[in-house]
């Protein structure tokens, strides 16, 4: 996962940059609907191996159960599921993806995760689901929506 003299990314990093390009090429092409959304994340989890297979498939259907408002769809080439207004609110990224020690649970600027404290998490690493994790990732979830 060296850097690349050149450009300071890895190669992995180049390819989400690239995936996120065909992405927005594929949005133009087509309607972004909730099917096709589903279609483009199932299709990125089955890319995954068996390990982050399973994982993505349960946060999936947890955040898809929590909020059923958000639209899925793929970002950076990771299953991600925007706001109303088509703003990227939560995504997974699997630890294969970077070749990285641990899952991520993410959240951008749209996410209502704000606290009185003035600094909050934007990312999780999740390395095995218990109850107690999904029941945290379906309280950010909903929180993050609202």
């Amino acid at each position: 996962m060296a850097a690349n003299s050149d450009s300071g990314f890895t190669a992995d990093e180049r390819a989400a940059m690239k995936e996120r390009a065909r992405e927005i090429k594929l949005e133009a092409k087509r309607a972004a609907t909730r099917e096709t959304g589903l279609a483009d994340i199932h299709a990125k989890i089955a890319e995954m191996d068996a390990p982050g297979q399973v994982m993505a498939k349960r946060i999936h259907d947890l955040i898809t159960e929590a909020v059923p408002d958000l639209m899925p769809r793929t970002w950076y080439g990771m299953p991600a599921y925007t706001n109303a207004s088509g703003k990227a609110v939560v995504f997974f990224q699997d630890a294969g993806k970077f070749d990285s020690r641990y899952s991520t649970l993410g959240f951008q600027d749209a996410a209502n995760l704000d606290d009185e404290s003035g600094m909050w998490s934007t990312s999780y690493a999740v390395v095995k689901l218990t109850p107690a994790v999904e029941r945290r990732i379906v309280e950010l979830v909903k929180q993050a929506a609202s």
